[in-house]
Order: structure tokens, then C-alpha cells, then sequence
């Protein structure tokens, strides 16, 4: 049980902090401080002075700083999305302002009215959110060898800087045309921080080219030619059908199909879903019925169902080869050249397999999907999706030009 003394120094300060957040340090007399920490000011003085020894208090031990820091590492161990991460914690951080938007108004405002205890105090909090946001980024920069411009250190500071002033901006201005809302501004803040500050190291550019062109140059295939590949597919047989939905109806890799185990997929009247299993992640994604403008079944009654219910067999994968056994990557791609021999795209080029996955995430972004929940569909960066996004964007332009040259002037 703590002592009385104890007892009453934490209830002045848990006093002073609600009053300082609900009307400002100079609006806060010690009087008040006192009756609502039901103490008199007597035992206000004694333990701290006067009201600017108790706001030093209130900086030291609140320790708001400090625990969003430590949030921050906790997320990160091992490092995942590096832009849902850094999201996050600004999300959190601006969160834990705008809750006490008096106390930051008179912290900023009076600042030059504070003995030196208290703006030393006041840095000590920021420096500790910093060591806690530094070390997550030295992580996130060596795991993920990036290059960096600046040390951890450094960014971290720009990081919280931004934040800093963005609440100062708010709590004191109005009507500001700077950013649209909170959550524009989070989205530019950390989309400008990972692309201005960090970047791929050139040895990890150089094995990862294959991949990097994949996602940077976007290439989604056109509804005429998906149905037709659709149509070859469900001559070739119920396997190749099934096949082809789950590369378009779900947005999947080969390299993912070949992990999917007959108990993957969930479905009922409401929604059929996959479950993606891939190395520290685990994620659902739902398998479309409509594809590009056709409707290919429903939930309970589409091309993949009907292939599991046909199996026989006591293969627990999902998809097999000849042999029965369970199919591979190179095979997938057999199958994908055997569908599209004679196909050529817009480009020119015979399609290629990794175009079924771009046409998806084109279209669930083009049917109004948010990028962010595209990321938790998908398990990629927001930086990864940028390339699709400007894709869906360009299609929603040409399909708008469209229909104005339909209308008459």
C-alpha cells in the first residue's frame, strides 16, 4: 500500500495534468491543482515549489513520450510493413497530443515563461521518444539493407519534428489550406520519409531487378483478353479452370498457390476467402465472383469449388500436377503458356503470368478499395502498391473520357 506521502504527490500530478490539458498551464491555479488532488496548497509547495516545479513533474513522470517510443519497438520485433509501422506511431503520437490540446497550446505558447527545469524536462521527454524510434529505424535499415542519407538518429528527430509541428499548426491556426485532414497529412508524412530517406541498397537493387520491374511497370491485361484466357483454360479442363480463378478472382502468385492446402479456403453465403500462408505472415483474401465485368460463379459455387469437390484423392494440397502430386511453380506456368500460346497484349508481348496478379490489384483498387487495405490484402508496402495505384488511376481517367465523349454537349 503506498504512503500517504506518496499517495498525495501522485494525485497532485495526476491533478495538475488533467488541468493543464483542459485549460492550459497559465488557466491553472494551484488552488485548483490543490482541491482536486484533495490536498491543501501547503503540501502543493512542499513537494514541488510552485506550479512550474509541478508541470516539471508532470513532464518527467507522465512519461507519454516515452511508452508511444516503446509501443513502437514492441510493433517492430521483427520488423514488418516499414510504412504500416511508421504510420502507426505517427498515428499514435499525434492521437496522444490531441488529447491534451491545451497543455501542448500553453507548453509551445509560454514557453519563454518556464524556468530552464522545465524546457530541459520538456527535451528530455522528446529525446527519449527519439532513442525508442532511432533504434526501431536502425533495424528497419539494417534488416532491410536500405541506404540512408542521414544516421537513425537524425531521422528519428526529422520524424518527430513533423509531428511536433503539425499539432502546433493545428492547436493554434484555423482554416489553414496546408494538408486536406489528419490523415492526408500522415499519408504524405511518411510516404515523403520513406521515398526522400531511405532506398534500396545497389546490391540489393541489383538481385531484386527481376522483381523491382515487375512492381514498378504495371501491366494489367485487358477484360476482353482475361475472359478469353478464361475460356481456354475451362477447355483444357476443372483443374485449369479452377486455376485461372484463383490467379484472377484472388490475385495470387504461383509461388502462393503452391503452398495452398485443401483447408485454406473458407466459404459459406457471405464470402469465400483463401488463407495465404508466406514466412511471419498469415493473411486472408478474398476470391472474387465477379472478374473484370463476368460473374464466375458465387461463393459456394464457382470454378475452385467445384475442382476440390470433384477430387477423389487424400492429397491435402490444393492443386496437383499429372502425377497426382502436389503441383510447382514451373508447372503453374506450363499450365499459364499452354492457355495463352496464341495471345498477344496491347504491348505486343505474349502475357505473362505475373500479369494476373497486376490485373487483380488493378481491379480491386479501380472498384474503390483503399490502398492501405489493398496492403493487408496483398502483405506488401504502400511504396510497393504506388506503381498500381497511379494504374487505377490513369484506367478511372480514360473510363471517365469515355463516357463524357458518349454525352451530348
Amino acid at each position: 500500500m503506498a504512503s500517504p506521502t506518496h499517495s498525495a504527490r501522485q494525485r497532485l500530478i495526476q491533478a495538475a495534468l488533467e488541468l493543464f490539458t483542459a485549460q492550459g498551464v497559465s488557466g491553472t491555479t494551484t488552488r485548483q491543482i490543490a482541491e482536486k488532488a484533495e490536498v491543501n496548497e501547503v503540501t502543493l509547495f512542499r513537494h514541488f515549489g510552485n506550479k512550474h516545479g509541478l508541470l516539471l513533474a508532470v513532464l518527467e513522470e507522465s512519461a507519454v513520450f516515452k511508452n508511444l517510443g516503446e509501443s513502437l519497438v514492441r510493433r517492430a520485433s521483427p520488423p514488418g510493413s516499414v510504412y504500416q509501422a511508421l504510420k502507426d506511431y505517427a498515428s499514435d503520437n499525434l492521437l496522444a497530443l490531441e488529447r491534451v490540446p491545451e497543455l501542448v497550446r500553453s507548453v509551445v505558447g509560454e514557453a519563454d515563461q518556464y524556468p530552464a527545469e522545465n524546457r530541459r524536462a520538456l527535451g528530455k521527454g522528446l529525446t527519449e521518444a527519439n532513442r525508442y524510434v532511432a533504434q526501431y529505424l536502425a533495424t528497419v535499415i539494417q534488416q532491410g539493407h536500405l541506404n540512408t542519407y542521414l544516421p537513425a538518429e537524425k531521422l528519428a528527430s526529422m520524424l518527430n519534428g513533423m509531428l511536433l509541428g503539425y499539432a502546433v499548426i493545428e492547436f493554434t491556426s484555423e482554416f489553414h489550406e496546408l494538408w486536406d485532414d489528419r490523415d492526408d497529412f500522415l499519408e504524405t508524412l511518411v510516404e515523403l520519409f520513406l521515398r526522400g530517406a531511405m532506398s534500396p541498397s545497389p546490391e540489393l537493387a541489383i538481385s531484386n531487378l527481376t522483381e523491382t520491374s515487375i512492381t514498378t511497370e504495371v501491366a494489367d491485361l485487358p477484360a476482353s483478353l482475361v475472359h478469353e484466357i478464361f475460356r481456354l483454360a475451362r477447355k483444357a479442363g476443372i483443374q485449369d479452370y479452377a486455376l485461372v480463378y484463383v490467379l484472377f478472382g484472388a490475385g495470387l502468385s504461383p509461388k502462393e498457390i503452391v503452398n495452398l492446402q485443401r483447408s485454406h479456403q473458407i466459404y459459406d453465403d457471405q464470402g469465400h476467402f483463401l488463407q495465404i500462408t508466406t514466412p511471419g505472415l498469415v493473411r486472408q483474401v478474398p476470391v472474387n465472383q465477379w472478374i473484370m465485368g463476368k460473374h464466375y460463379g458465387s461463393y459456394t459455387n464457382n470454378p475452385l469449388i467445384k475442382w476440390l469437390k470433384s477430387r477423389k484423392d487424400s492429397q491435402t494440397a490444393m492443386f496437383l500436377n499429372n502425377l497426382g502430386e502436389p503441383i510447382s511453380a514451373s508447372e503453374i506456368e506450363t499450365h499459364w503458356q499452354t492457355w495463352t500460346q496464341v495471345m498477344l497484349t496491347p504491348q505486343g508481348q505474349p502475357p505473362v503470368i505475373a500479369q494476373a496478379q497486376h490485373t487483380w490489384r488493378v481491379e480491386m483498387l479501380m472498384r474503390g478499395m483503399t490502398i492501405e487495405n489493398l496492403s493487408i490484402l496483398t502483405g506488401c508496402d504502400r511504396t510497393q502498391l504506388q506503381p498500381y495505384a497511379r494504374r487505377s488511376r490513369e484506367k478511372a481517367a480514360l473510363e471517365q473520357a469515355t463516357r463524357l465523349d458518349h454525352k451530348p454537349t
